[in-house]
C-alpha cells in the first residue's frame, strides 16, 4: 500500500515546502525564545497556505505569513499580514519578506 505523507502537495491545495517551512520556523523559534510568541497554526487551502502566529492560543493571530501562488506574477507570492489586516511586507523571496520581523525582534528584546 502506498500512503501519501500528511502534507503532500495536492493539486487542490497550497502547501509550504520544507525550505519555506524551515525559514518560517526559524523566525518563529527566535520569537518564542524572546517570549513574544507562544503558539502557531497552519492552514493549507485551495488558494493559499497560511502560517498564523499567536501570543496565546485563545487570541486572534498576531501575524499571518501567507503563500499565494496566484500572485506570483503580481505583487509576490509571499506576504506578512498584521492582526489588523495591514500587509507589512510582500514579495517574491520568502527570506526578504520575513526580514520584516527583524526590527520587531530587536524591539522585543530591549
Amino acid at each position: 500500500m502506498n500512503a501519501a505523507p500528511p502534507f503532500s502537495a495536492d493539486s487542490d491545495r497550497v502547501v509550504f515546502d520544507r525550505t519555506e517551512l524551515g525559514a518560517i520556523l526559524t523566525v518563529y523559534g527566535r520569537f518564542v525564545a524572546a517570549g513574544e510568541w507562544r503558539d502557531y497554526a497552519m492552514s493549507f487551502l485551495r488558494d493559499a497556505a497560511v502560517f498564523s502566529v499567536f501570543r496565546r492560543a485563545t487570541e486572534h493571530p498576531l501575524y499571518r505569513i501567507e503563500k499565494r501562488p496566484r500572485l506570483r506574477n503580481a505583487q509576490g507570492i509571499y506576504a506578512v499580514i498584521a492582526m489588523d489586516g495591514r500587509i507589512l511586507k510582500r514579495g517574491h523571496d520568502l527570506g526578504q519578506v520575513l526580514k520584516v520581523f527583524d526590527k520587531k525582534l530587536i524591539r522585543a528584546i530591549t
